[in-house]
């Protein structure tokens, strides 16, 4: 049984559209999955998923807006990283939006 969650806590329906929507293509859950190992770069990540590094710049900005993915700059690099907001806990695969929750442990 799950705990009751305060509902003033809990995501509108445009909020939860939005993650949804941010999640809603396989090579972004395919960002999500690689950037569970820890924080990449875009070129990382584009060699990674064998993407164009526009290409993988566009899922990222995606996430990114959606706050999915969060940011950090390290010289010349931005890294990208699971926002830990949502990770249900640091190791799992579950993530937790308040609205809904999934896990990408069977990702292929």
């Amino acid at each position: 049984m799950s705990s009751a969650q305060d509902p003033a806590e809990i995501p509108g329906a445009d909020a939860c559209a939005n993650y949804l929507k941010a999640l809603a293509d396989p090579h972004r859950l395919q960002i999500i999955r690689a950037l569970q190992q820890g924080a990449m770069s875009v070129s990382d990540i584009a060699l990674l998923l064998e993407l164009e590094i526009a290409n993988a710049s566009h899922h990222l900005r995606v996430l990114y807006h959606a706050q999915i993915v969060k940011t950090h700059k390290d010289g010349k690099f931005v890294y990208y990283e699971v926002n830990p907001a949502f990770l249900k806990s640091k190791a799992a695969s579950s993530f937790d939006f308040g609205c809904c929750q999934f896990d990408l442990r069977n990702l292929e």
